[in-house]
């Protein structure tokens, strides 16, 4: 009955993706992070990382509060959609230790300054 709902959006009509108010969204949310938060000490012992639990959840942490800005209803559910697929292909062990370890690669990489490491960057 909820999914046939559909939220007004200026001029224009279109159907909610899972949540129809931003209570219901800001619920999944949580839920999310609940779930995520729990899981973080398997987590830890399953991919062997040189991580402690404080630092993953630190990290978990960081990655909610990039996204708090948000306040579209429709992208707010397909970021839980996107966070319960990552959950889940990390409790199933179907990611490897290095794409858990990924999340701590520094987004900007420092620019090569020689020769061989312009090479080995693939930059000219």
């Amino acid at each position: 009955m909820a999914a046939r709902q559909a939220i007004q959006v200026g001029n224009k009509t279109v159907k909610p993706v899972l949540s129809t108010s931003h209570g219901e969204a800001r619920k999944r949310v949580l839920n999310l992070y609940k779930a995520w938060y729990r899981q973080i000490p398997y987590l830890v012992k399953d991919f062997d990382i040189p991580k402690s639990e404080e630092q993953c959840r630190e990290k978990l942490k960081e990655m909610f509060l990039k996204n708090k800005n948000v306040t579209d209803i429709r992208v707010i559910d397909l970021l839980v959609i996107k966070g319960q697929m990552e959950l889940k292909e990390s409790v199933n062990m179907w990611k490897q230790k290095g794409h858990i370890m990924s999340y701590w690669k520094p987004t900007e990489e420092p620019k090569p300054e020689n020769f061989l490491s312009k090479f080995f960057n693939g930059n000219e």
